[in-house]
């Protein structure tokens, strides 16, 4: 497979006229030459937090805190999520994740509502497309078992030592909510020694050092974060300390687009594109232990392309910055996933 146009090539995602040859899956060349095509290559995005199931109930909730939306056990989501029938679940899923793809996401990680049966769930409604769903099970021990790893709800709703004691002995990896709308479960988050956090939005200086420190990585979500009113998280901070990426939050609450997430992420903050950029590819790789994210000989065939000459991106100078801040799907001529090219 030949991919042409400018190339948003390496960790710095330079843009560079030429082709990405893929074989098997893997890039296995980047040709730097004039090439006759109006083509963005950039790295296909990774979703790094989902509510997935929460695409039963689009929308649902208006006017309601985020207690009230969706803390477990009868948060509005969780009601909703257990009236809802098996097939009608697995079709609204399906369908959040055919959206993420034409939006460029190959991959995603969700917070798996429901035990082993709601991992079960998004097996099922995930199969046959050129996506990746990293099951983060919850609410028992048996969703860790069947899942690729174990998401908390939050240090202040349980005592989570026995899960992520599991967790560790199955080598996989271990994510809890932390400093959404309050701050004293962020430190029994740390405690619990997680291989990520999510949220972080109250964290204060003294846990943002702890997090340096440690080396743990924070994906934020502040669309979410946003609608539920629970402030914004310090993203330049985070950046400044450790990795961070990217994700969409609830899909109740906001459709799950890394194009929408990325332009808020950029215009709120003072980060370059490049940073953004990474926030919501390599990053989110990392947590997922993904060989992708960059455009580079080796890596995984995860590959976004979209229009230059489209109506929207027509006349653009900056290729990144408007990947970053002004593409969206409408742009997306393809998606590229190592799975189809095997």
């Amino acid at each position: 497979m030949i991919v042409e146009g400018t190339v948003l090539r390496g960790p710095e995602y330079t843009p560079v006229e030429g082709r990405v040859i893929v074989e098997d899956g893997r890039i296995t060349a980047i040709e730097e030459e004039r090439v006759e095509s109006d083509r963005i290559v950039a790295p296909a995005f990774v979703n790094a937090h989902t509510h997935i199931g929460d695409s039963i109930a689009k929308e649902a909730g208006r006017g309601l805190t985020l207690e009230e939306l969706v803390a477990p056990p009868d948060g509005l989501k969780h009601r909703l999520l257990r009236e809802s029938g098996r097939d009608e679940m697995v079709a609204a899923v399906r369908r959040s994740i055919r959206f993420m793809h034409a939006g460029g996401v190959t991959a995603f990680l969700d917070f798996r509502e429901g035990g082993a049966e709601g991992v079960r769930v998004l097996r099922e409604a995930v199969e046959g497309l050129p996506v990746d769903a990293f099951a983060m099970g919850r609410d028992e021990l048996a969703a860790l078992e069947v899942g690729d790893g174990y998401g908390a709800s939050g240090a202040a709703d349980a005592d989570f030592a026995r899960e992520r004691e599991a967790a560790r002995e199955a080598g996989k990896p271990f994510g809890i909510h932390a400093g959404e709308n309050r701050t004293d479960d962020i430190v029994p988050a740390l405690d619990l020694e997680p291989d990520y956090l999510v949220h972080m939005v109250n964290a204060s200086e003294e846990h943002l050092d702890r997090v340096e420190r440690e080396e743990i990585p924070v994906v934020v979500c502040p669309r979410a974060n946003l609608v539920t009113d629970v402030g914004l998280p310090p993203i330049e901070d985070l950046v400044e300390r450790t990795t961070v990426a990217l994700g969409t939050d609830n899909v109740m609450l906001n459709s799950p687009s890394m194009f929408r997430e990325m332009e808020f992420a950029a215009k709120l903050t003072t980060l370059d594109a490049p940073e953004v950029l990474a926030m919501a590819t390599r990053a989110g790789a990392r947590l997922m232990g993904l060989d992708a994210g960059t455009i580079e000989e080796g890596r995984e065939a995860r590959l976004l392309v979209l229009d230059g000459d489209s109506d929207n991106l027509s006349g653009v100078r900056d290729p990144v910055r408007a990947v970053v801040r002004r593409a969206g799907t409408a742009d997306v001529r393809g998606v590229v996933h190592p799975a189809q090219h095997n």
